[in-house]
């Protein structure tokens, strides 16, 4: 296999410069109904089950055009996928996808203040791979993912955090690419509510397979194992919310 990663590193830097499309956050009429034909009997069996012992759970995931999944359909996005794992036990769950493309961290901290109006148990906060492509300071990258944090806290002080890191190739300096690389781990350690998933695209860029021809973003293949990594996370957490345990 041909090893094209700096050079996709650096597209997924501007995955919002590439336009896919409006956002395709989930709305109640597009969410699969947990007892719909698609599940299986002993998935609906579940469902009845768990209507009885949560009242609920939002996961909000705010990203960029990897999350909005531009390049392939809504239903083969990675938040899309997250949705059905969810549905497929059964699970009280909403995953709301507010991805937007070409979001920068600033723009994120500007709108999570309004996607706050509904309540949020987990934000998975995919934001920073444009901020890469700038070269925005990455102090200021890492004040805004930690002010996006903190006011979702503050708001919600129950909710929990998953932070998907980003990469990018040495381009700006290896200065500055260590400078970035860092970002991630040291906002995650920061806080008790915060689990970082080191690099979103990982087993994803490089791989022709898993890559659109633009070398930019993931296929519906690539989707598949991006929504595998975060939900290695999020299934863990959700099943302590679920069942009142001690985060």
């Amino acid at each position: 296999m041909l090893d094209v990663r700096p050079y996709l590193l650096l597209c997924v830097g501007v995955l919002g410069l590439v336009g896919c499309g409006q956002d395709r956050s989930n709305s109640p009429t597009s969410r699969p109904r947990p007892d719909s034909t698609a599940s299986s009997p002993a998935s609906a069996s579940s469902a009845a089950s768990a209507d009885t012992t949560d009242e609920g759970l939002r996961v909000l995931i705010l990203g960029n055009s990897i999350a909005a999944g531009a390049g392939v359909s809504p239903q083969a996005a990675f938040p899309a996928l997250l949705q059905q794992r969810v549905d497929s036990l059964g699970w009280n769950v909403t995953v709301q996808n507010a991805g937007v493309s070409g979001e920068t961290t600033a723009g994120g901290r500007q709108r999570i203040g309004w996607l706050l109006q509904d309540s949020v148990d987990v934000l998975v906060l995919e934001l920073g791979g444009n901020d890469g492509l700038r070269g925005i300071d990455p102090a200021v990258t890492r004040k805004n993912l930690r002010a996006i944090i903190d006011t979702t806290l503050a708001t919600y002080p129950e909710a929990r955090v998953l932070l998907a890191g980003m990469q990018i190739p040495p381009n700006l300096g290896r200065q500055y690419t260590r400078q970035f690389r860092q970002v991630y781990p040291a906002v995650a350690k920061a806080y008790d509510r915060v689990t970082l998933i080191p690099f979103i695209l990982r087993d994803v860029a490089g791989v022709d397979s898993l890559m659109q021809e633009d070398g930019i973003h993931p296929t519906a293949a690539g989707h598949r194992y991006v929504a595998r990594d975060v939900w290695e996370q999020l299934r863990p957490i959700l099943e302590r919310m679920r069942t009142q345990e001690p985060a």
